[in-house]
């Protein structure tokens, strides 16, 4: 019997991703442009498995329901998974996700980033389609032998560094499950977080979501970092603080902020929003600011990367119902391990 498969949050490129990849599972699928909530969670019905992106809150209520509905496995198409009640969840529907779709893609985006808030390519380009070709206030800095502060060295963050050592880069590192011996090969050091704050010239989050690192970057870690700094976030919008971010830089003490994610992105990112008022009042204030940029959680979005978020997505749904084995599954029973995932990802299932 064919799987059925509804997909929800969908925009035009994933039904065409999607679409292709599937010749060769031939799954029943459907796509609904809304998220996936106590509302629409009803078109859910008469499927196996929900699909759902990043901003769909998979909680106690859409749980019980899927479950009661005969949903069988809820299939994310992204990495991060912070948006799941897994405690809920164990036992009634399995959750997989996409630990990695390309590492490179957010990496580049996290540099580009850098470098247009550096050189001010923002301004530049605004400022040259007026014919004003005057450099006032376009003063860059050399990345050579800068500082950079890297908060999470997973295939990312290593990534990361590799680009960073072709600028010639001094680089700091900081994660819970220091590699050595990738320092000792290229050349960053792992430090404290204090150590980090107080000597970085440029901070890149590219740690994942949980309990440890909601608001790492606060009002208190904002205090210690260096006059000027930049700040990236690539990584997930509550790894910052918003409103001690503006008072940063209101006070000049944070000097740019490229953000990939915001903390209440959910209503507005992947959304054209372009004849409305923008009624979020902290999103509107930090699109006042000419020394930030904001982009719409772009970072993974390269032909490359959803090809490999259709491929293992698929690949995810057609194991757990051909093989009777999961995939990339993450559940209640294995996360408080503090594994990324479950320890049973390419075995038998946990319930």
């Amino acid at each position: 019997m064919m799987e059925k498969i509804a997909f929800f949050d969908t925009k035009p490129h994933d039904k065409k991703v999607f679409d292709e990849i599937n010749r060769k599972f031939n799954f029943e699928l459907k796509y609904f442009k809304n998220h996936v909530t106590i509302d629409s969670v009803v078109l859910a019905k008469g499927y196996d498995v929900v699909c759902v992106f990043v901003n769909d809150i998979i909680d106690k209520e859409i749980i019980n329901n899927l479950y009661k509905y005969g949903v069988k496995l809820v299939a994310l198409r992204c990495a991060g998974y912070n948006n799941v009640d897994f405690k809920v969840a164990y036992g009634k529907v399995h959750v997989v996700r996409v630990p990695a779709y390309s590492p490179y893609a957010v990496a580049e985006h996290t540099v580009a980033l850098m470098l247009t808030l550096n050189r001010k390519i923002h301004r530049a380009y605004f400022r040259t389609r007026d014919a004003n070709f005057s450099l006032n206030s376009l003063l860059g800095f050399d990345m050579y032998k800068k500082t950079v502060g890297i908060i999470g060295i997973g295939k990312i963050g290593k990534i990361l560094i590799n680009i960073l050592n072709g600028f010639g880069m001094d680089i700091l590192a900081h994660d819970p499950y220091p590699d050595e011996e990738y320092a000792k090969k290229t050349g960053c050091k792992y430090v404290t977080l204090d150590e980090l704050w107080h000597n970085s010239d440029i901070i890149s989050l590219n740690c994942p979501l949980a309990k440890e690192t909601e608001y790492i970057i606060n009002k208190d870690s904002i205090s210690k970092m260096k006059d000027g700094v930049m700040l990236i976030n690539t990584g997930r919008g509550k790894l910052i603080h918003t409103k001690a971010l503006i008072d940063g830089l209101k006070t000049g003490k944070i000097g740019t902020a490229g953000l990939d994610v915001y903390e209440e992105e959910s209503e507005y990112f992947f959304e054209d929003l372009s004849d409305k008022v923008l009624t979020d009042d902290v999103l509107a204030r930090l699109l006042t600011f000419n020394n930030v940029i904001i982009t719409s959680h772009q970072g993974f979005f390269t032909k490359e990367a959803i090809e490999n978020i259709a491929e293992t997505t698929l690949s995810n749904i057609n194991i757990f119902f051909k093989e009777k084995i999961v995939e990339n599954e993450i559940c209640y029973k294995c996360l408080p391990s503090g594994t990324n995932g479950c320890k049973k990802s390419k075995g038998e299932r946990c319930f």
